[in-house]
């Protein structure tokens, strides 16, 4: 794959792996599905209902063409932010919303940051708040699942600032060096926190580093849901055929936050919010369907009251999840819990049984 610098209007010209039309209201019905529980997970922080969120608003077409272009056995290294990933990978809303409260549904028992999600029924892998940690892991697992002859690839997910990361050197480095199946999908969201692109580095694309590590490197428009598919596609065939690994920068806007802790009012302007919100992906995705017949507005705006119903159902039922018990930061240390561990484990039953009493 040649590399290219695209506009954000730009578009790539269709070929083999064509995202197939009948994908697209589906893949809509997806990133609609993102963005409104994007909208509900923000104001249940503000509401002090969850202590922590990173939003994906701006990102969807990204995250949901890539996640369409992969097969359901193929690996997913997130980073912290790919909410549109675990959607089309089929992981249950109300259990993402478990582990936003950290409830006794949590599966991570609520061990992790909030938003720091994994789900090994999906192979998505547990994410960490580290930059590019994930980066050589992928690398490491890809080539694990060459030797064993799995016919997988696996797609390290990660932002425009981890690219500044030793991590994201070291990984591209092995993957190079050993041509891992692996694909490198770096949303280019203009901003690492409060840092812009331009600071970050003087290349001309984040892509062209691919150039130095021996292999191919493409910049894709991440507004465009086709684009995006076929660039995965793509370098996925590339990867299972036993061509290396692909660079994919996908150039994106988050539109909110960087997250619930950040104010992106006192780093950047509104005219450039407002520049981006003009190609908001939903939009564009939006138009593509209106082309063809069979999408209405009147549709459009069912979905949207079906999505908002079906994140409203999955709240309540997660709020009314009871807590974890306090023994359970116990479980899990050993496969049996050890005689000191079961010591620890009595004394706490002890100092909650006089809690009780006393209240």
């Amino acid at each position: 794959m040649a590399n290219a610098t695209l506009t954000p209007d730009a578009r790539v010209s269709s070929g083999e792996f064509d995202l197939p039309p009948s994908a697209w209201v589906e893949a809509y019905r997806t990133m609609v599905l993102a963005r409104a529980m994007d909208e509900r997970c923000l104001s249940l922080q503000r509401q002090g209902r969850i202590g922590f969120y990173v939003p994906l608003e701006g990102q969807e077409a990204a995250q949901v063409g890539c996640a369409l272009a992969l097969d359901p056995k193929d690996w997913v290294f997130p980073a912290y932010r790919e909410l549109g990933v675990a959607l089309v990978r089929g992981v249950p809303i109300q259990e993402l919303l478990d582990q936003f409260i950290g409830n006794s549904g949590d599966r991570l028992k609520g061990r992790q940051m909030p938003n720091h999600y994994g789900y090994r029924a999906q192979n998505f892998v547990v994410a960490s708040s580290p930059l590019g940690t994930q980066i050589p892991q992928a690398v490491g697992a890809a080539l694990a699942a060459r030797r064993r002859g799995d016919a997988v690839v696996t797609v390290a997910f990660f932002g425009d600032g981890s690219t500044s990361t030793n991590d994201f050197h070291a990984g591209l480095n092995f993957a190079g060096v050993y041509r891992s199946p692996t694909i490198f999908f770096c949303q280019n969201n203009q901003w690492a926190i409060s840092m812009p692109r331009s600071h970050q580095t003087m290349s001309a694309t984040l892509a062209e580093k691919a150039e130095a590590y021996g292999f191919g490197g493409v910049v894709v428009d991440g507004t465009d849901l086709g684009q995006v598919y076929r660039a995965v596609a793509t370098a996925r065939a590339r990867a299972l055929a036993g061509d290396g690994p692909t660079l994919i920068e996908a150039q994106v806007y988050r539109f909110g936050p960087h997250s619930t802790s950040d104010d992106p009012k006192r780093y950047r302007s509104d005219a450039e919010v407002a520049e981006w919100r003009r190609r908001d992906p939903l939009l564009r995705t939006k138009e593509e369907i209106m082309k063809t017949p069979g999408w209405t507005e009147a549709q459009d705006t069912a979905l949207w009251t079906e999505a908002r119903s079906r994140i409203a159902e999955a709240w309540k039922a997660a709020e009314g999840t009871p807590p974890l018990p306090p023994t359970s930061f116990l479980d899990d240390v050993f496969s049996e819990r050890t005689p000191q561990l079961e010591h620890q484990r009595r004394e706490l039953l002890g100092l909650l049984e006089r809690k009780v009493v006393h209240e």
